[in-house]
């Protein structure tokens, strides 16, 4: 028989912070806050979002590229941010420029990517809250 579990809020056990999954094979394990998605955006061409988690606000730096402010701040800025354009030929290319606040993507056309463009973005950002 199936269970179902339903809770307001989940904590470790030794430590209120860290809770414990072992793998779909059973030989590994990972710690399951490591593994969560952090701040994730559906931006536009003006840094306006159409649906966001954990972000404050994004600023439009100029032609394809924008800066996006955290709600809740990462603890270091080595976190990595992934994402895709809504238009062929884009790509989106995560700058140098990451902060513990903040997150700058880039949008740039072509295979090279030399050419900024305006564009609808989506991004994911892994890594570690403050």
């Amino acid at each position: 028989m199936a269970s179902i579990l339903k809770v307001d809020a989940m904590q470790g056990v030794t430590t209120a912070g860290s809770i414990t999954v072992t793998s779909e094979g059973g030989s590994a394990t990972v710690q399951m806050q490591q593994g969560l998605c952090k701040a994730w955006l559906q931006g536009n061409s003006d840094a306006s979002t159409d649906d966001d988690f954990n972000i404050a606000s994004g600023t439009d730096n100029g032609t394809g590229d924008y800066t996006y402010s955290f709600t809740a701040n990462m603890n270091n800025n080595t976190h990595i941010a992934t994402g895709m354009s809504s238009d062929n030929n884009a790509e989106i290319i995560h700058s140098n420029s990451r902060s513990t606040t903040s997150v700058n993507i880039k949008v740039k056309e072509g295979s090279d990517g030399s050419t900024a463009k305006d564009r609808a973005h989506a991004a994911a950002v892994h890594g570690d809250l403050a």
